[in-house]
């Protein structure tokens, strides 16, 4: 039986958790939002659910009216069905034709979901397509994204989306706002080739909430002539490992044992403190501990060429593949710039993607750890990699095995 708290929102519902999201958007970009030491100010008064919008983002909306069209008549329009992580769509390494106007569609879920088995922790996560990190998205530069962002009737909050690949708008954040029932449609250009994060702005303490409940995801936009190394030379992979790192912040009761929880936003308040804190109770990669280990180990072959994509939406990471290395990293995610070669460890700032290839040379386990071995061993952020092949002794090999000696 699914214990219920209600920390904070008045008798909490869709309509007064909706009320509060679209107050604390307003206020944050008004400067009006209170805040205070003892949490004074996170209950949510009631405005006018449209009356609220901030007037920049109005004003944004009449100035786009009034701008002039944009002749997309060259451009051919595909598709992109969107798979859940670690996998990458559909896509080319070198761009084919003219640019394209890339169709593609996020439901926005919040969805009750179990962070670890062992200890029972769960959380209600607000996700894009019903998984944490929302799906990679893959675009050439010079394409236009075209999204369709639905947030379904059953919902109990406002949702949007932040893209740190466009141009304009919040991102697009301030254009996308969709109440339960609503849908938007933005387009915008890809300008600039890298690998970026996207994530729900909602507004105001909204925003950390959201990003840390899991609504969050990357995009690679890709040069039209594919990836280079420092010389200009062509660089290939064969599969794209898309990995996701996500804080939470889990509250607990008295006992020390993790909260639980009716709807999505009854945990706001709870969620708050804990996350003044500036320490996770988690952080895992792809939503859950353990959730690229075992059976759901990251698979690969000796010879093969894997393009590691790390997003981390909201806190700095120092990923390292336990038994190899980056032979070219994008360390800031930027394509533009020539990679870094040989590394042991690279760093992902907090709000940004960022890429690695390696091409592995001996079969077995690897361990992709945020190299914060705290977090990697106690919080949960270890994936692995399963290697199939033949072992080569001239890069390795056990001498001799374990034995007692002699004192």
């Amino acid at each position: 039986m699914t214990k219920r708290f209600n920390p904070g929102l008045a008798q909490t519902s869709r309509r007064n958790v909706l009320r509060g999201t679209v107050l604390a958007g307003a206020a944050a970009m008004t400067g009006g939002l209170a805040s205070s030491a003892n949490g004074a100010g996170r209950r949510a008064a009631v405005p006018p659910l449209r009356g609220a919008a901030p007037q920049f983002i109005q004003a944004e909306a009449q100035a786009q009216a009034e701008a002039a069209p944009v002749d997309l008549s060259g451009y051919t329009r595909v598709k992109q069905e969107l798979v859940a992580p670690p996998f990458a769509p559909k896509h080319e390494q070198v761009a084919s034709g003219g640019p394209k106007i890339v169709e593609i569609e996020l439901i926005t879920e919040e969805r009750l979901m179990v962070v670890d088995e062992d200890t029972g922790a769960e959380i209600w996560a607000l996700t894009y397509n019903g998984s944490v990190p929302g799906p990679l998205i893959i675009v050439h530069e010079g394409d236009y994204v075209e999204l369709t962002l639905r947030n379904p009737t059953d919902s109990q909050m406002e949702h949007n989306i932040d893209f740190h690949a466009s141009t304009g708008a919040l991102g697009g954040g301030g254009l996308t706002h969709v109440f339960p029932g609503e849908e938007t449609v933005l387009r915008w250009k890809a300008t600039k080739p890298g690998c970026f994060t996207y994530h729900c702005a909602p507004g105001g303490a909204m925003i950390p909430y959201h990003v840390t409940h899991g609504m969050n995801g990357a995009i690679m936009v890709l040069p039209r002539d594919g990836l280079k190394d420092g010389e200009g030379n062509p660089l290939r992979y064969d599969s794209i490992a898309y990995i996701g790192e996500q804080d939470y912040y889990l509250p607990m009761d008295e006992n020390g044992d993790y909260r639980t929880y009716e709807l999505a936003g009854d945990d706001y308040a709870d969620s708050m403190d804990a996350m003044r804190t500036l320490v996770p109770t988690h952080s895992v990669f792809n939503g859950a501990v353990g959730a690229l280990t075992g059976d759901n180990a990251l698979r690969a072959k000796v010879g093969e060429t894997v393009l590691m994509i790390h997003n981390q939406a909201n806190r700095d990471s120092r990923p390292h593949l336990i038994g190899g290395h980056g032979n070219y990293v994008w360390e800031t995610g930027s394509f533009t710039d020539a990679p870094l070669t040989g590394i042991e460890s690279w760093f992902v700032r907090g709000g940004s993607a960022m890429a690695a290839m390696y091409t592995f040379e001996q079969p077995g386990v690897y361990a992709y750890v945020n190299h914060n071995l705290i977090e990697a061993v106690l919080l949960g952020a270890t994936a692995h990699f399963v290697v199939d092949g033949a072992w080569d002794n001239a890069l390795m090999e056990q001498v001799v095995a374990p034995r007692s000696f002699e004192t």
